[in-house]
Formats: structure tokens, C-alpha cells, sequence
């Protein structure tokens, strides 16, 4: 070897060592970073007739490309069932439990209890006031779950267009990404850092859609939904959505009265068996609004109706005219069997015995239909009420089986299935969140470790003095040669 090639040789020793220590002290200051992936420089022997040393080659991010990819889908999954448990946890929360007073069985439980205590004193108009408020109550009870299953579907409804918003903008971003990776790998610049950006940004789109990544020539990659959707190939899609200001119990994807989505202009499905874009959090907000959510209002304007039926008999109250409306009414109104849709939200009790709006309670003890007060200890009518509510009927509309029921026993059904289906989504959630969690932490073993970067680094400052040292010996000759 000569003077020269042995210089040549520490000068890119001296080099590349630089270069790796600035790439460890890079890894060191991003442990935490999102996005970041380990860096290390890739080098290779450089011999060329008599001159040695050392080649860079590139600098590699070290990823598990596999790793990545299932921790995206488990991801997907876990924001799914995350958004459907949430919702189906707030319902069953409105609907409460029996050890709660202001539960939908609480509610009837102290309707009913109020008809027995008024049945034993109907002279007693403080006991007549009592029934009728829990009555009114109920009603309300009713009313407010069936109000917040709009609402559920109202912030499905809010989150699905602001998602649509977040998902074109990061497609966009993707885009951007490519041609800049691109653009640089033609100049044999490191594109590590833009690789990160655009990992960081297919991470959120993962998030509200299941995508899997392919690899495109330059750098590039496309991005496809697991339900078949291009999402990215070359240009990002631009996905579309008509948000509504309010949903209410009648509007519906069927019909046109909500949106759907759209991908470059085409509608897609969006159910939750074939949608094309579902699986992620974007997919759960469409089934909590067109599905699980409507499913929930039929049962309730079941529960509703049944409510209302077991009143409006006139062998319950025989004063009631036909076509009259019995103690519960829709808005005023008897019940109309083709209008049930949105029921839950209408039933009220019959202002002829609310005393908010101006009804007189001694007709729960003689009769909506009396004109004036009957026998103060005639409590014939209240015990009819107190039996209506515990007549076994079959149901007239809803999912409760070809079983008579009870006013009791429809409302326990109605709870029972909505805590059912919460039950079976928690299960999916805590193994959705446990799949998540484990891929997570694989995936951050496969990243930096300070300890192991620590010690490269050791070994790189060792190299570096040696590579040095021979500079200086190099430095040392040349003065001896020129002292002769």
C-alpha cells in the first residue's frame, strides 16, 4: 500500500464515521419521534487497483415492513370497535339499571308503585298527583333515550364529515410525499426524513381506513382500502360527503335524506358487511348512524308504542271515546300504528291529567273521558291502570320474540339486547386492543434503542481515533521524507 492509498483509505474511514455517528446521535434525539425509524449507514469495501478505504452507500431506515402493515389493520380495528362500544356504553347508560331511580325501569317501577299507593287512597289527590307525574316521567324517560340515539346519530353524522376532511388531506399529503421521495431518490439524496413524514400520514389515514400499502417505482408507494377502494395510485382520490346540521328519526342513507360516500365523483357502499371504505373509525360512524343506531330507535318506538296501546283500551278506561287518546298520546294525539317511526321521541302523557298543562289528575281515578269528578273512593280505574301494566301482551312491532310480555318485561328486553350487543362489542374491543398493543410494542423493539445506539457509537469513536491515527502517522512520514 502506498503513502497515498494508505491516506486516501483513513480520509474515508474518517468520513464515514462522521457520517455514522451523526446518523446515531440522529436516532438517540428521535427515540421518541412518531414516524421515526432507525437509521444506519450502509457502507462497502472501495478497492480500485491500489486504492482502498471505505464506500457509503446510502443510509437505511430499518423497518418491518410486515410488522407495520398488521399493526395498521389491528389499529384500524381497534378504533372500530373503540367508536361502537363508546356508543353502545352512552345508551345503555341513558337506559340505566334497575337499581336506579331514573332508569327506564326505575321510571316504571315508580309509575307503577304510585298507581297501587293511589288505588289504596283515591280520595287522596296528593296520590293522584304522584301517578300522573311519574306517568309524565316515563314518558320522558322514553323520550330522552330516544333522544340521544338521534343525537349518537347526529355526531356519527358531524364525525364522518370531518373525517372525510382529515382523510383528503392526508391522501393529498401522501401524494406530495411521493413526488418529493421521488424527486429526490433521482437525486441520490436520503430521503429518510420524508419517508418518516409520509409514514406518520398513513398511520392517521390507517386509523379512519384499513389500507394496505404497495411499493411504486422511485420511492413511491399506493394505497388501497382492504375493501378494494383506491385510495392512492399516482393521484389521491378525493373522497366526498354531504354532512347534514341534524338527524333526525326519518332521514336515512335508503332514501337520499343522508349522505353517502363518494370516491372521485362515484358513490360507494358504505355498510358495514361490504362497504368498501369500512373496518376503521370512519366505517364505525357510518354503522352507528345507518345501522345500529336506527335499530336501536325501532325498538324504542316499540317499547313506546306498547306503552301507549296498553292505555288507549277502552276496556282499560271505558270513558275514552274510540279514537281517543288514552293516557300516553303522540304528541297529543291517539296512535297512529303507520306513524310509529320517531314514536319514542313523541309519546307524552295526555295533558287532561298533566297539571303542567292545565289537566286535572282526579281523572286518572274516574276516567279521561268523565266530564266531572266521580266517587272520591271509587279506585276502580287505577286498578285497571296498575293491571294494564302488568298484562302479558304480545308486542305489537320491535324484536322481542312471539312471547307475551309485560310493561316490565318489553323494557328489560329492550335493555337486555342493547346490553347484550355492548357486552359481545367490549369482548371485540379488549382482543382488538390487546392485538393492537402487542404489534405496537413489536414494532418499538424493532426501533431505537439508546442503550444499543450508545454503544455504536462507542465503537464508531474507536474507529474514528484509529482512522485519525493513521492520518497523523501518514503526517509523520511525509515530515520524515521531507528532513532527508
Amino acid at each position: 500500500m502506498t503513502i497515498s492509498s494508505a491516506l486516501n483509505s483513513a480520509m474515508s474511514g474518517l468520513h464515514a464515521a462522521s457520517r455514522a455517528s451523526g446518523l446515531v446521535s440522529s436516532n438517540i434525539a428521535n427515540a421518541l419521534t412518531p414516524g421515526y425509524a432507525r437509521r444506519t449507514l450502509s457502507i462497502s469495501s472501495a478497492s480500485i487497483g491500489n486504492t482502498g478505504g471505505v464506500q457509503i452507500n446510502g443510509i437505511n431506515r430499518q423497518i418491518d415492513l410486515q410488522v407495520i402493515a398488521d399493526r395498521r389493520l389491528a389499529g384500524s380495528e381497534f378504533g372500530y370497535r373503540a367508536a361502537t362500544s363508546d356508543y353502545l356504553n352512552r345508551i345503555e347508560n341513558l337506559i340505566g339499571t334497575p337499581d336506579q331511580l331514573d332508569s327506564l325501569s326505575g321510571r316504571l317501577a315508580s309509575f307503577e308503585n304510585n298507581l297501587i299507593l293511589a288505588s289504596s287512597r283515591p280520595d287522596a289527590t296528593e296520590r293522584l298527583d304522584s301517578a300522573a307525574l311519574g306517568a309524565r316521567d316515563l314518558a320522558r324517560s322514553i323520550n330522552s333515550i330516544a333522544d340521544g340515539i338521534q343525537s349518537a346519530r347526529t355526531n356519527a353524522d358531524r364525525s364522518i364529515a370531518d373525517q372525510v376532511t382529515r382523510l383528503n388531506d392526508a391522501l393529498q399529503g401522501v401524494q406530495k410525499l411521493n413526488a418529493r421521495i421521488t424527486a429526490a431518490s433521482g437525486r441520490q439524496n436520503d430521503t429518510s426524513g420524508l419517508q418518516d413524514q409520509r409514514q406518520v400520514l398513513i398511520d392517521q389515514i390507517s386509523e379512519m381506513v384499513p389500507v394496505r400499502m404497495l411499493d411504486r417505482d422511485h420511492g413511491a408507494v399506493a394505497l388501497y382500502s382492504t375493501g378494494g377502494a383506491i385510495l392512492l395510485d399516482g393521484r389521491a382520490a378525493e373522497i366526498g360527503f354531504e354532512p347534514s346540521n341534524v338527524v333526525t328519526p326519518f332521514m336515512s342513507i335508503t332514501d337520499g335524506t343522508l349522505s353517502g360516500l363518494t370516491i372521485n365523483g362515484y358513490a360507494v357502499n358504505t355498510t358495514s358487511t361490504t362497504g368498501r371504505l369500512h373496518g376503521g373509525t370512519l366505517g364505525a360512524q357510518f354503522e352507528i348512524r345507518d345501522e345500529l343506531a336506527p335499530q336501536a330507535q325501532v325498538q324504542i318506538d316499540a317499547v313506546a308504542r306498547d306503552m301507549i296501546e296498553r292505555f288507549e283500551s277502552s276496556a282499560v278506561d271505558p270513558t275514552l271515546a274510540v279514537g281517543q287518546a288514552g293516557l300516553f298520546t303522540d304528541s297529543g294525539a291517539a296512535l297512529d300504528p303507520a306513524f310509529e317511526l320517531g314514536l319514542a321521541n313523541r309519546i307524552a302523557l295526555n295533558e287532561l291529567v298533566d297539571p303542567a298543562q292545565g289537566g286535572q289528575t282526579w281523572r286518572m281515578r274516574d276516567g279521561l273521558g268523565a266530564v266531572a269528578p266521580g266517587l272520591s273512593g271509587d279506585a276502580t280505574l287505577l286498578n285497571a291502570l296498575s293491571e294494564a301494566l302488568t298484562d302479558a301482551r304480545i308486542t305489537s312491532s320491535g324484536s322481542f320474540g312471539s312471547a307475551a310480555l309485560s310493561a316490565t318485561g318489553v323494557m328489560a328486553g329492550f335493555a337486555s339486547q342493547i346490553g347484550a350487543t355492548r357486552l359481545r362489542e367490549d369482548q371485540q374491543l379488549s382482543f382488538a386492543s390487546a392485538q393492537f398493543y402487542e404489534l405496537t410494542e413489536l414494532e418499538l423493539a424493532n426501533g431505537v434503542d439508546t442503550d444499543v445506539e450508545l454503544q455504536n457509537l462507542m465503537v464508531i469513536e474507536q474507529a474514528y481515533a484509529a482512522n485519525a491515527r493513521v492520518i497523523e502517522t501518514v503526517d509523520q512520514m511525509f515530515d520524515e521524507l521531507l528532513r532527508i
